[in-house]
C-alpha cells in the first residue's frame, strides 16, 4: 500500500509542477508595452554653386603694344549652401602660330569683391599666380585639398584681380598676334573631402 501512495504522491507532485510552470509561462507573457513615433524627419542635401559672373569676358583688349599693362577683375561668389574650394585652369588659342598667350605675363591676386582691381591692388597683394597667361592655373582640379586651391564659405565672395602685361622686350614676331583665353573654375565641397 505504501508503494501505491508514494507513486500517487510523486505523480501528483509532477502534475502540480507542470501546472506551476504553465502558470509562470502565462504570467510572463503579460507585458506592459508602449510605442511612439518620430514623424516628419526631413533631409535636404546642400549645394555647391560657384558664380563667376555668368561667363562674361573680363578683357577685350586690342592694339596691344609692348609695355602695355591691363587689369581685369573676375568676381567669384559661392552661391551654394556648402563651403567650397575651387581651382582655376585656362586654355588659350594659338590660331596664328605666334603664341601670344605664351608671351603675355599674368599676375593674379585675391581681393575683396568690392575692391578695385588696379596696379596698387596687384602690388599691395600677395600673388596667387605669377607666370604666363597661357599657363594660368590655381590649385588643382583633382578631388580633395590641393596646394593653391581657394576656399570660400557659403554665401561669401571674393574677386581675382588679374594683371596682364605685354613685355616691353617683345619683338616684331608678335605684331598682329591674337589669342583668346578661357578661364575655367572648378568647385567642389570641402565637407568630407579632405
Amino acid at each position: 500500500m505504501t508503494t501505491t501512495i508514494s507513486r500517487r504522491v510523486v505523480l501528483g507532485a509532477g502534475a502540480l509542477a507542470v501546472a506551476f510552470v504553465g502558470a509562470a509561462g502565462i504570467a510572463s507573457s503579460a507585458l506592459f508595452t508602449d510605442t511612439d513615433t518620430s514623424a516628419g524627419n526631413s533631409f535636404t542635401s546642400g549645394t555647391v554653386d560657384i558664380n563667376t559672373g555668368g561667363g562674361a569676358a573680363v578683357f577685350t583688349v586690342s592694339n596691344l603694344a609692348p609695355g602695355t599693362v591691363n587689369y581685369g577683375k573676375i568676381p567669384v561668389a559661392n552661391d551654394g549652401s556648402l563651403e567650397l574650394r575651387y581651382a582655376v585652369t585656362s586654355s588659350s588659342t594659338n590660331a596664328d602660330s605666334k603664341a601670344l598667350a605664351a608671351q603675355l605675363d599674368a599676375k593674379v591676386v585675391a581681393i575683396a569683391s568690392d575692391a578695385t582691381c588696379n596696379a596698387s591692388a596687384v602690388s599691395g597683394g600677395t600673388a596667387i599666380y605669377d607666370g604666363k597667361l597661357g599657363s594660368l592655373a590655381l590649385g588643382d582640379t583633382a578631388a580633395g585639398a590641393q596646394t593653391g586651391d581657394r576656399v570660400l564659405a557659403a554665401a561669401t565672395s571674393e574677386a581675382l584681380c588679374v594683371q596682364v602685361a605685354f613685355p616691353g622686350a617683345s619683338g616684331n614676331a608678335y605684331q598682329g598676334a591674337a589669342t583668346s583665353t578661357t578661364v575655367t573654375f572648378a568647385a567642389e565641397q570641402t565637407a568630407n573631402n579632405a
